[in-house]
C-alpha cells in the first residue's frame, strides 16, 4: 500500500464519488500536520462532519482545519461565499469556543452568493419536471456560479466601493423578483441584511494565492480542500446531475490562485462503500432492506439536508475513472467499520449495458442510469475494526477487500478510516 498522505508540502484533498466521502475528517486529521488549509471550490451546499473528542462540528464553508489552534483556513476565489451562512457559522465556533480570530481569509476574488440566489434555486427546483429535478440542496450554488459565469456576480472586491456594491446587489435583486414576478419583503430584508456586513466581511479580505504561495516559498506546507465529488463535477461528472463548479484536483489551482506545478500530491477520498444525495444515476445501488440497512449502519444522512443518502456497492469503475481524472497519488478509505458485520461485500468491477460489458465510466448518463453493475463478490470480516490503528490489526479479509480496492482503482490506499474519531485513523506507511 502507499506511502505517507502527508508528504508533499502541497497535497489536494479530493472526493473520489458524489461527495460525502468522509473528507472533512481526513482533512482534519491532515491539518494538524500542516499550515494552511484552503477551499477552493463550492458553497454551503457541503456539509463536513467532524468529531473532536464527544463534539461534533458540521461545517459548511470554513475548512475543518479551524478546529486545529493556530492553522489559517482560506476560502478562495474558486468558492461562492454564503454571507448570511458564513457568519453564522463563524460565530457559531466562537460561541463554542474555538479560536477563530484572525485565522480565516476570504479571496477578495471569491464571488458572493446572496439570499435571492438561495430564493431563486428553490423556485426552480419546485417547478422543474420529474425527470428535470437535478436534487439540488436549495442553497443558491447553481443560480450563484450563474451570475459568476454570466459576468453579473458580486465580488468581495466589490465591498469596497459601498455605492457600487448596492448597485450591483440591488440589480441582482430586480432580476430575481423579475424572474420570480413578485416583490418578496421578507427577500429584500434579508439582502439589506447582508448589505449590512459589508464591512465585516472586509476585514476578512485577503489574496489567497499570494498567501499560499508565500508560505510555500517559506516552507510551511499547505493542504487544498475541495467539496462535493469527482461524479459531481460540472465537466467530468454525470451531468446534469452535478453541482455548478468543478470539483476535481485540476479546480483546487484555479480556485486558489496558484500554479498546477505547485501541487505535489492529491489524495483521494473513497467511503469503502458508494453514496448519493439527489437524483442520477448510481448504478451499484441497493433496492430494497438492503439499503435501509446499510443507511442505518453508516448513518447516511446528508450533514447540509438531513435527506437519506442512497446506498450501494463499492464502485472501482468511479473509482479508477476517479483516479484518472484527478491525477490521484493515493487512496483515503472512509467508513471501514461500517461493513463490519456483513459476511460477504461486493465491488463493482465494470458494467453491463446493451451494448456489452464495459470497463470505463460512460460520458452518457443516460447510457449510465441503465447500466447494471458486474460484481464480485468478497468474503466479509465481521469482526470490529474499530480498534485498528495499523494495516497489521485489521482482519485479514478487510486488509484483502482494501488490496482489491486499491487493484481495481489503480491508486495506492494512503490512509484508512475505522470510526468518526480523530483516533481512529490507518495510515498505511505506519
Amino acid at each position: 500500500m502507499g506511502h505517507r498522505a502527508d508528504e508533499g508540502r502541497c497535497v489536494v484533498v479530493v472526493g473520489c464519488q458524489w461527495g460525502d466521502e468522509g473528507k472533512g475528517k481526513i482533512v482534519d486529521v491532515l491539518a494538524e500536520r500542516v499550515d494552511v488549509v484552503a477551499r477552493y471550490q463550492g458553497g454551503a451546499n457541503a456539509g463536513h462532519t467532524v468529531h473532536v473528542g464527544e463534539r461534533e462540528f458540521i461545517l459548511h464553508q470554513i475548512p475543518s482545519g479551524i478546529l486545529h489552534p493556530g492553522k489559517r483556513c482560506l476560502l478562495g476565489n474558486g468558492v461562492v461565499l454564503d454571507l448570511l451562512q458564513f457568519f453564522e457559522e463563524h460565530d457559531a465556533l466562537e460561541a463554542r469556543g474555538v479560536d477563530v480570530a484572525g485565522r480565516v481569509g476570504v479571496c477578495r476574488r471569491a464571488h458572493l452568493l446572496l439570499p435571492y440566489h438561495r430564493v431563486l434555486d428553490r423556485a426552480r427546483e419546485e417547478v422543474a419536471g420529474a425527470g428535470e429535478k437535478i436534487g439540488t440542496t436549495g442553497r443558491g450554488i447553481g443560480p450563484a456560479y450563474e451570475d459568476k459565469a454570466g459576468r453579473r456576480g458580486v465580488r468581495v472586491a466589490d465591498l469596497e466601493d459601498e455605492g457600487r456594491f448596492r448597485e450591483l446587489v440591488g440589480r441582482g435583486l430586480e432580476r430575481a423578483e423579475e424572474a420570480l414576478g413578485h416583490r418578496d419583503g421578507e427577500l429584500e430584508r434579508m439582502v439589506e441584511e447582508s448589505v449590512r456586513l459589508r464591512e465585516r466581511l472586509l476585514a476578512f479580505g485577503t489574496d489567497v494565492g499570494d498567501e499560499i504561495v508565500t508560505e510555500l516559498r517559506g516552507g510551511k506546507r499547505v493542504l487544498l480542500e475541495g467539496a462535493q465529488g469527482t461524479a459531481l463535477d460540472l465537466d467530468h461528472g454525470t451531468y446534469p446531475f452535478v453541482t455548478s463548479s468543478n470539483t476535481t484536483a485540476a479546480a483546487a489551482g484555479t480556485g486558489t490562485g496558484i500554479g498546477p506545478t505547485r501541487i505535489d500530491s492529491v489524495l483521494g477520498v473513497v467511503k469503502a462503500y458508494t453514496t448519493r444525495v439527489g437524483n442520477g444515476p448510481l448504478p451499484t445501488e441497493f433496492s430494497g432492506a438492503m439499503g435501509e440497512r446499510m443507511r442505518e449502519l453508516g448513518g447516511e444522512f446528508g450533514a447540509t439536508t438531513g435527506r437519506p443518502r442512497r446506498c450501494g456497492w463499492f464502485d472501482a469503475v468511479l473509482a479508477r475513472y476517479s483516479a484518472r481524472v484527478n491525477g490521484l497519488t493515493g487512496l483515503a478509505v472512509t467508513k471501514m467499520d461500517v461493513l463490519d458485520t456483513l459476511p460477504e461485500i461486493s465491488v463493482a468491477v465494470a458494467y453491463r449495458t446493451p451494448q456489452g460489458e464495459v470497463r470505463d465510466f460512460p460520458a452518457n448518463t443516460w447510457a449510465l442510469e441503465h447500466a447494471e453493475p458486474v460484481l464480485e463478490t468478497l468474503p466479509g470480516w465481521e469482526s470490529s475494526t474499530q480498534e485498528a490503528r495499523t494495516l497489521q490489526d485489521l482482519p485479514t479479509n478487510a486488509r484483502r477487500y482494501l488490496d482489491r480496492i486499491e487493484e481495481l482503482a489503480e491508486a495506492p490506499v494512503e490512509m484508512v478510516s475505522v470510526g468518526t474519531r480523530r483516533s481512529q485513523i490507518i495510515h498505511a506507511g505506519s
